[in-house]
């Protein structure tokens, strides 16, 4: 991936724990990956097509696009202008407190149940919320209002991974999510699933849109981003995450982030 593209992408100081703010700009398509955290986000100029958890969307300027843990999706410019966008992205223990207000104790659980949505209010309410977020420090209280304005207008309170995929493929995905750095084969995921090789290849790739072996990349990969954000060296945490070196783990971070882990350590 060319050095020109981690130019494209910056990662915004957000006074807000939990929570990180990027904005890009970008002609590159990004192949099938996946956050940790929950994103939601505004297309700024151009447009997109993307694969998400509902099939293959289309996201034009002005559209608000979102996305879930674990949720594969990728991205594509459509055009020659390539797009930019907005981004803001949640840890889970963030939106379950949101959700737990906004259910008045009834839930934790949420998920945003469109990848693409074309109403100007929540977009610009985005676009709000994306600039109180990354404003100077002492916007607490409106940045907690505007949370839970918005996640109360655009999330449906739900768990339905358990409920879609298959058990044996659920049972192989939480191995890997239990520890992503274990040196796992297709065999070993075959047997503790109780299905072949084969089976299990076809109904992991058919529920999850990875590969058994590109799904553990992910998980290595965020594990490594966790620990470069507690400040472990660059080295050790691409061998603590499972990656041959730091070059590898480099060139798949900046594939997956849009820059570099260096470039992340010093933004964090």
């Amino acid at each position: 991936m060319p050095a020109s593209l981690q130019k494209q992408f910056t990662m915004l100081p957000c006074h807000q724990a939990g929570v990180e703010a990027v904005r890009a700009q970008s002609r590159h398509s990004f192949g099938r990956h996946m956050h940790e955290q929950f994103g939601i986000g505004v297309v700024v100029q151009g447009a997109q097509k993307s694969l998400s958890g509902v099939g293959m969307v289309e996201a034009m300027a002005g559209d608000t696009i979102t996305v879930n843990p674990g949720e594969i999706h990728d991205g594509t410019p459509i055009g020659d202008s390539g797009r930019s966008w907005q981004m803001l992205y949640f840890e889970p223990t963030l939106i379950s407190s949101i959700i737990m207000d906004i259910s008045e104790g009834k839930t934790t659980q949420a998920e945003f149940s469109l990848p693409v949505m074309r109403d100007t209010h929540i977009s610009q309410t985005v676009q709000q919320l994306f600039m109180t977020m990354t404003a100077s420090p002492g916007m607490h209280m409106p940045a907690e209002q505007q949370m839970l304005i918005l996640f109360a207008r655009v999330m449906q309170a739900a768990n339905v991974f358990n409920q879609t995929v298959p058990q044996a493929i659920h049972h192989a995905r939480s191995r890997i999510d239990d520890d992503p750095t274990a040196n796992l084969s297709l065999q070993d995921l075959a047997q503790q699933s109780g299905m072949s090789r084969f089976q299990l290849l076809r109904g992991f790739a058919k529920a999850t849109g990875m590969t058994p072996h590109a799904y553990i990349l992910q998980r290595r990969l965020h594990h490594a981003r966790r620990l470069i954000a507690a400040g472990m060296p660059l080295v050790q945490a691409a061998i603590d995450s499972g990656f041959a070196d730091q070059s590898h783990l480099t060139r798949l971070f900046v594939r997956n982030f849009g820059m570099s882990p260096g470039i992340y350590s010093i933004k964090r």
